[in-house]
């Protein structure tokens, strides 16, 4: 009986042992299983970042290069005597029929025969040496772009402009021009002092050291170029030994752009006796042989010889009669005056661009250029001052007194000046 009770026990414990085993080893294996797969999860995901990691590496030079691809290299090339458009698209490997194509698209807005010797083409490449992009000028305020990128496109930008109005004082230690030059003033400003001053100053005599110049005048920034153009003077002032002489801008009621004193009396006189710089005479007014047809004949002006191109001035205020051609006097332009006073222009080579008739022109505004055309022997100008309809002598003429300001006009004037000068003040002393 004790015997069959040890078996007993001895089974039961065995038993027991046997199943505390199974179930740990189970509960083992299970905890294996998991932990393998967190591990491998671990692992894939570890992976998957490595993979990712080199997809982008990967990814990375294709990104620049488009990024680079979208970027232009600008090339500037310089249009020369004998240049076309068409021939620099030639120049530049452009097929024939895509040049028909981009010249025909230019043409439906702009006259491609107005660019001129010495202007800029810009063309821009990508990093292929693909030419995306054309521009160019088409006056000081407008650029024309030809875009090629996948189609031909047409775009026309009018280009900002900021307008200024700067003063300046120097004194003359040399002379005007080169002093001014070194005081910051542009030297088409320069040039207009000179022309404003020259009814009443001698540059050459009356000119001394120690002279003051004072001025002030407008000019246009263009945002997109940083150019600058020189507009009007507004305000200009030369004391020589103690005595000044002053002249403002002033748009008189005719429409005119005048200068004038204090008193209001203008600074120019009515009719210039030369309307070029630097010329010579080399045929009076009055009888002579005509060098082309032999003949004895009434010679009504004076001609100045010049190079080919020299600018002429409008010899006084008026309005242009006539423009064109006139017979032998070749290309001609007739300016009618206020005070029954006519200039005549001849063998003109051409016409200042807006020179037409019925426009109003400002003494000394360059109106045309010096030429050979109609009957003429060399370049060089006929000028002509008809009084009443009747040709006189330029050389002997008597001018009359410019305008002088009256009434509302002059009251208007002073009111306009004090403003011209208060400003000029502040600008040079702020």
């Amino acid at each position: 009986m004790f015997r069959i009770l040890r078996y007993l026990i001895l089974i039961s414990l065995i038993s027991s042992g046997y199943y505390i085993f199974i179930s740990e080893y189970f509960q083992l294996s299970e905890k294996n299983i998991l932990e393998k797969e967190i591990v491998k999860k671990e692992i894939l995901e570890d992976k998957k970042e490595i993979i990712q990691e080199k997809k982008d590496k990967v990814k990375s030079p294709n990104i620049n290069k488009n990024i680079n691809k979208a970027q232009y290299f600008e090339k500037k090339i310089k249009i020369l005597q004998g240049d076309t458009f068409v021939s620099i698209l030639e120049n530049l490997n452009f097929k024939q029929k895509k040049i028909y194509k981009i010249i025909s698209k230019i043409e439906t807005s702009f006259d491609l025969k107005k660019i001129k010797t010495g202007e800029i083409i810009s063309v821009f490449e990508n990093n292929l040496g693909e030419i995306k992009k054309i521009e160019f000028f088409k006056n000081s305020e407008t650029i024309i772009s030809v875009d090629l990128d996948k189609e031909i496109n047409l775009n026309i930008k009018e280009l900002t402009r900021d307008s200024f109005v700067e003063s300046k004082e120097y004194t003359i230690k040399e002379s005007l021009f080169s002093d001014g030059i070194k005081n910051g003033v542009s030297s088409d400003i320069l040039v207009k002092i000179i022309s404003l001053f020259s009814f009443d100053l001698d540059f050459q005599r009356d000119i001394k050291v120690d002279t003051v110049v004072s001025i002030s005048y407008e000019f246009d920034e263009i945002v997109e170029t940083g150019k600058l153009e020189y507009n009007d003077i507004k305000y200009a002032s030369i004391i020589i030994d103690g005595k000044q002489l002053e002249y403002f801008k002033f748009i008189t009621d005719d429409g005119y752009v005048d200068y004038f004193n204090r008193e209001g009396k203008n600074v120019k006189k009515s009719i210039l006796k030369t309307p070029l710089d630097g010329a010579r005479i080399s045929s009076n007014f009055g009888m002579r042989k005509h060098p082309i047809s032999g003949f004895n004949k009434m010679h009504k002006g004076v001609d100045f010889a010049a190079p080919t191109g020299t600018p002429i001035y409008a010899g006084g205020n008026g309005i242009v009669e006539y423009v064109g051609r006139n017979g032998g006097y070749g290309k001609y332009i007739r300016i009618r005056h206020n005070n029954g006073y006519k200039t005549a222009y001849a063998h003109l080579s051409n016409y200042k661009k807006g020179i037409s008739k019925g426009v109003r022109v400002n003494q000394g505004e360059v109106i045309g250029y010096v030429g050979s055309t109609g009957n003429s022997t060399g370049p060089h100008l006929h000028y002509e001052i008809i009084y009443q309809n009747k040709h006189i002598n330029p050389l002997k003429l008597k001018l009359p007194s410019g305008k002088i300001l009256e009434g509302k006009e002059l009251e208007k004037f002073k009111e306009w000046y004090k403003v011209i000068y208060a400003d000029h003040l502040s600008m040079l002393y702020e």
